[in-house]
C-alpha cells in the first residue's frame, strides 16, 4: 500500500507528509491528541477532522485500496474513527516512551482480527474470491499494519528508536523512520527540514570569521 498524503496548513502551505506506515497515515486524519496539529506543525488546526463524512473515508481508502465496494456507511465511519484514534494514541505513547493503554491495544487487535484485503498478483485470468472489497476489510488491513508496526518498534521508546517525533523544536509530528540508515530527523524536508537548513545557513552567515 502506498504511504504519505498531502496536507494544507492553516497558513495555506501545501506539503507532503509520509508518516512511514499506512496505519500512521490513517491516524493523521484527525486522530492525534489536542495540540499535535496547528500552525506550528504545519497541519490543519486540531479541530480539523479528516474523517468528517463517509465520503472522506471512501476517498482515503480508495487512494490505498483498489476495488472497494459500496460507499461507507455512518456506522463504518464511526468504526474508522475509533480505529484511527487508537492507533494515534499508541503512536504518541510509543514515541514519548510510555507504555500503551490496554484499551487501545484491544481496539487495534479487534479490527486486525477481521478479514482483511487479501494479497493478489495482477495478470491472472480468473478472479479469486470476492470481486469487490468491503470497507471493513480495508480497515482490517490498516489495523494489521498497525499491529506489525508496533510489534516491530515496541512501545517504550529508546535511543535510536524508529518511531519518533520530528526533530524540529516547534513540531511534534510522529513518524516511523523506514530509511535504511535510520537517520530520518524531519517530518518532511519540504517543511521542517528546509527550515532547519535555512536557519543553519543564516547562522553560518551571521557568525564572525574565525
Amino acid at each position: 500500500m502506498p504511504t504519505g498524503q498531502w496536507f494544507v496548513s492553516d497558513a495555506g502551505l501545501r506539503w507532503f507528509f509520509d508518516a512511514g506506515a499506512v496505519s500512521l497515515d490513517f491516524a493523521y486524519l484527525g486522530g492525534f491528541a489536542e495540540g499535535t496539529f496547528g500552525s506550528a506543525s504545519g497541519l490543519p488546526a486540531s479541530g480539523w477532522d479528516g474523517l468528517a463524512t463517509p465520503a472522506d473515508l471512501d476517498d482515503w481508502l480508495a487512494s490505498r485500496f483498489t476495488g472497494l465496494a459500496a460507499a461507507a456507511t455512518d456506522r463504518e465511519l464511526q468504526d474508522a474513527k475509533t480505529l484511527r484514534d487508537a492507533i494515534a494514541h499508541l503512536a504518541l505513547r510509543a514515541a514519548d516512551g510510555h507504555l500503551p493503554e490496554a484499551g487501545d491495544i484491544d481496539m487495534v487487535n479487534l479490527y486486525a482480527a477481521l478479514p482483511d484485503v487479501p494479497p493478489s498478483l495482477a495478470g491472472g485470468r480468473r478472479q479469486a474470491g470476492a470481486g469487490r472489497l468491503r470497507v471493513g476489510q480495508a480497515l482490517s488491513s490498516v489495523a494489521r499494519d498497525g499491529v506489525a508496526l508496533f510489534a516491530a518498534v515496541g512501545f517504550v521508546g529508546e535511543p535510536g528508536a524508529r518511531l519518533r517525533h520530528c526533530a524540529a523544536d516547534d513540531c511534534s509530528l510522529v513518524f516511523f523512520d523506514e530509511s535504511r540508515a535510520g537517520t530520518r530527523r524531519w517530518c518532511s524536508m519540504q517543511k521542517c527540514g528546509n527550515r532547519a537548513k535555512v536557519r543553519a545557513h543564516r547562522a553560518r552567515a551571521a557568525a564572525p570569521d574565525a
